[in-house]
């Protein structure tokens, strides 16, 4: 698995918008990938995670699940998504599209 360098920044901020999509065959492995995706994002479905990592920990993320994976037996994909592609995200039914989480400093 290669760990690539990705410039899909959201309109104002540090963090990319990253969809991350896995079929992991033992349920031991398939929890401990659910729960490290848990430090970079939101659940949105089973095997479907929202991502807003910056760059650094996009790296660490990708690191870490590679690390975690059988790669003779399991799958995960990163989808980075440019500005323009999240605008055109469509939600049917519950959910909301995952945002940064406003930070304010006083």
């Amino acid at each position: 698995m290669s760990i690539r360098d990705t410039n899909t920044r959201r309109r104002g901020s540090d963090s990319l918008f990253i969809l991350v999509t896995y079929d992991i065959k033992n349920d031991k492995r398939r929890l401990k990938v659910a729960n490290e995706l848990k430090n970079y994002g939101e659940r949105v479905q089973y095997s479907v995670f929202e991502c807003l990592p910056d760059a650094k920990r996009n790296e660490e993320m990708r690191r870490k699940l590679a690390e975690l994976i059988d790669e003779t037996e399991d799958s995960v994909r990163f989808y980075d998504l440019c500005a323009t592609c999240i605008g055109q995200v469509e939600i049917f039914g519950m959910g909301e599209l995952t945002e940064d989480e406003e930070c304010w400093i006083i």
